[in-house]
Parts: C-alpha cells; sequence; structure tokens
C-alpha cells in the first residue's frame, strides 16, 4: 500500500495497531525519508465522550553547512485531537485552517528564526 504526500510517493513498511510506517523515495541507509501515521481511540468518561487522536510525522536527513555534523535529521509532527461527536465541515475547516497556516510566510519564518510575536 502507498501513500502520496506532494507528488512524492511513500511505502508501507511497518505495521502495527495503531500505526504505519512508511519509507520515502529519498530512503536510503543513511538518510531518513520516513513518515508515520497513527490514532488512538477516544477514551470516554461519565460525563465526556473523549477525543479522538492522530497523528502524522515526517522525518528527513538534511545535508548541513556551518554545523558540526554533516547531516541532521528534521521531524516534523502533527498531532490532532477532536471530541467525539464533531461535525465533518468542522474538522475540513479546522484541517485547511492548519495547512494554510503551515504553507504561510508567518509559520516559516517561526521554523527558520524561531520569531513567536508579530
Amino acid at each position: 500500500m502507498a501513500l502520496t504526500i506532494n507528488a512524492k510517493s511513500y511505502t508501507a513498511n511497518i505495521f502495527n495497531p495503531s500505526s504505519v510506517g512508511y519509507f520515502g523515495p529519498l530512503k536510503t541507509v543513511s538518510v531518513k525519508d520516513d513518515t508515520k501515521l497513527a490514532f488512538s481511540v477516544p477514551k470516554p468518561t461519565d460525563v465526556f465522550s473523549g477525543l479522538a487522536r492522530s497523528q502524522a510525522k515526517l522525518t528527513r536527513t538534511f545535508t548541513l553547512t556551518g554545523a558540526k555534523t554533516a547531516t541532521g535529521d528534521a521531524i516534523l509532527t502533527i498531532d490532532v485531537a477532536v471530541p467525539v461527536g464533531y461535525a465533518s465541515a468542522d474538522v475540513d475547516t479546522l484541517l485547511n485552517d492548519a495547512g494554510a497556516f503551515l504553507a504561510s510566510a508567518t509559520y516559516k519564518t517561526l521554523v527558520k528564526n524561531s520569531q513567536i510575536s508579530y
């Protein structure tokens, strides 16, 4: 089974009950190009129906310049928790807004320059 991210094909290779790991096209013995998708089921209580949690994690090895090592791993983890009983349209809006924010100049400035105040 393959996963496509931004026109790159990732191949499933690690299977667990609540997660699947994928190797990307740049993966070698010494270079990471990995993705992991995971979920956890809601844990309801007497007064709350619980949160459905999901996670996507991307790990890539970068070539470094001016650092103490020649390479290093970059890791992006996206965690989402939505309450049981959510409206599908609400989740669509949440994810669309988050996707736009991740691609924005503001978020890129945060990652590249650690700027958090605007």
